[in-house]
């Protein structure tokens, strides 16, 4: 554990330096949802040291968000106490306002507020999940691929491969080839059985009308978990399906979700909420998230980056589960040391190593640069 500087009877840790890097992974093999197709994946990585720590913190996008943070972050938290992210938060904020908070710049803020909360566990020598308001000791998880891209051997390998690892709900992607789904969503029943959840996301591939015929296809193969039936933007479309969807069914949405405001207005339009505390504005907007939620009587969905989402998910009082996806999960491996791992279809945070637990694997991820 570090000693705090104190000036005034104030603790202060002033934030020493900022460095970015950004990495870019290639998938095992193209991928594609109902509305995107890709062949690689950019993590940008921040790492802020003070005190003689230095924490981590990271968010999936375009390697443009490094700029961001380069340009118009640093500066803005440079001497900003380490053990105040809080502060730090709202000085990006104010830094950024003329410069695009939503999308790119929330991202940016969220690589570099969660860096600064790993930063301040490490000072304090404790997990992150327990620098935070801790609600529970592990997190459930579902398994999350099933890319439309698949053949049905591999869907069937990844699937197998979930339910061997003891997660009790899967999600695949759905949407591209519509009238090809009932056999792929057939072959997902087949594979995990009747007691597994079995989960879809259209990533916004449909109309309202449309996304509800579809669902009640899905309904067939005892789909309980309809994502993005249509795109998020569309709050009026999305109370369409919900109010009208098979019984048992939950709408969720969220994902893409960069401020509270957006958060709360969705409300009003799905079952379950979703966000990404690498899109959202990091740690400190996801607990706020968890408040709006609650407020709204809404279950919450972390979406994706595990092995960040596994301590921050530890303070969400509202929390359904989080998404075990496979991209961010394959990166996380091979790039950092301790990214955790499920056991009986929860992760837990491991206590014994402060923060979040992770290193940067240098020499690996060096290979990557961009």
């Amino acid at each position: 554990m570090a000693t705090a500087v104190r000036h005034g009877g104030a603790v202060e840790m002033p934030i020493e330096r900022i460095e970015v890097s950004a990495f870019e992974l290639p998938t095992e093999e193209p991928e594609s949802d109902g509305t995107l197709e890709w062949a690689s994946t950019t993590i940008v990585v921040v790492e802020a040291t003070a005190g003689g720590e230095t924490g981590l913190g990271y968010t999936y996008g375009d390697v443009s968000v490094g700029a961001f943070v380069e340009s118009k972050l640093i500066p803005a938290v440079r001497d900003v106490d380490a053990l105040a992210p809080g502060a730090a938060w709202t000085a990006m904020q104010e830094a950024i306002r003329n410069a695009g908070r939503p999308g790119l710049g929330a991202m940016a803020v969220s690589a570099v507020d969660v860096a600064l909360w790993d930063l301040k566990a490490k000072l304090l020598g404790v997990c992150l999940a327990d620098a935070l308001p801790r609600f529970r000791e592990t997190v459930p998880v579902y398994g999350s691929g099933g890319f439309t891209s698949y053949s049905p051997p591999r869907l069937r390998e990844q699937l197998r491969e979930w339910v061997e690892a003891g997660l009790t709900a899967v999600k695949v992607k759905v949407g591209r080839h519509p009238e090809e789904d009932p056999e792929r969503l057939e072959l997902c029943r087949e594979e995990i059985g009747p007691q597994v959840e079995l989960m879809v996301d259209a990533n916004g591939a449909f109309g309202p009308r449309e996304a509800l015929q579809q669902a009640r296809r899905y309904a067939v193969f005892g789909v309980s978990w309809l994502e993005e039936p249509v795109p998020s933007e569309d709050r009026e479309g999305l109370r369409f399906v919900r109010e009208r969807c098979p019984a048992g069914m939950a709408i969720a949405a969220g994902e893409y979700l960069s401020d509270l405001d957006g958060l709360e207005d969705l409300c009003d339009s799905v079952d379950v909420v979703q966000a990404d505390v690498t899109r959202v504005g990091g740690i400190t907007n996801l607990l706020r998230a968890d408040g709006i939620c609650r407020a709204r009587r809404r279950r919450f969905s972390a979406h994706c980056a595990p092995a960040i989402s596994a301590h921050a998910c530890c303070a969400i009082e509202t929390l359904e589960h989080l998404e075990f996806f496979h991209d961010h999960v394959r990166i996380e491996r091979m790039i950092f040391d301790g990214a955790p791992e499920p056991e009986d279809g929860r992760l837990r945070p491991d206590r014994s190593r402060p923060g979040l637990g992770l290193e940067l694997k240098r020499a690996d991820a060096e290979r990557f640069a961009v």
